[in-house]
């Protein structure tokens, strides 16, 4: 069977075009639903697509899967929370970017850019155009690598503890000692010990013992 031959990325203008819906995302401070925002991005093309997100804010939002990739005449969605809801931030326009490229390649192809705005209510009236000095602020504006957030997992455990050691040894010790009433010895009387005493110190290394196996 003869293979299909793979065709170069149909580059306009040395870019290749990004398909992304929505074009901004808005985000409502007393709409706690509208503070995840949903951005779909599309391959039209015949070859898979590695698509990388940037921002310029990247601490006031969260992005799921911030880095992936499209198969060949399929799209995907990318989750985008705001989690820095606050007055100081209304009407501040920030800015996500889409690079793609090749899977094969680590040079962008192309690009796509959002805009996201928080308002403190769906309700008020829209906001008054931008004016070109924001407009300007907005186009010059640097944009960093999203933080890769995971779940929560549990530190990996590093071994008992030094006191935790000490007291083992300690209770080892006690262990090893006469108990009281023995004759022959040559241990001092005052170190020996009463039997409820060593069953006490084989008590606690018994519960020490089980603390360490599970560390």
């Amino acid at each position: 069977m003869q293979q299909q031959q793979h065709r170069p990325p149909e580059l306009v203008g040395g870019s290749l075009p990004v398909f992304v819906f929505p074009n901004e995302l808005v985000f409502y401070a007393d709409d706690q639903l509208s503070h995840k925002q949903v951005l779909t991005l599309y391959n039209p093309y015949e070859f898979a697509l590695k698509f990388k997100v940037l921002c310029t804010a990247p601490n006031k939002y969260t992005v799921v899967d911030a880095t992936g990739a499209v198969k060949p005449q399929c799209c995907v969605d990318i989750v985008i929370r705001h989690r820095d809801v606050r007055a100081c931030h209304y009407g501040v326009y920030d800015k996500f970017r889409l690079q793609v490229s090749e899977q094969s390649q680590r040079k962008a192809l192309g690009r796509k850019e959002v805009t996201a705005t928080l308002r403190p209510s769906a309700s008020q009236d829209p906001p008054s155009p931008r004016p070109q000095d924001e407009e300007r602020r907005i186009a010059d504006s640097e944009f960093f690598e999203q933080t890769v957030f995971q779940t929560e997992s549990r530190p990996v455990a590093g071994g008992p503890s030094l006191l935790t050691v000490l007291l083992g040894l300690v209770c080892m010790a006690a262990l090893m000692l006469p108990t009281l009433g023995e004759q022959e010895s040559t241990v001092p009387v005052y170190l020996h010990l009463s039997v409820n005493k060593k069953l006490v110190a084989a008590y606690v290394l018994g519960l020490l013992t089980m603390v360490i196996l599970r560390t």
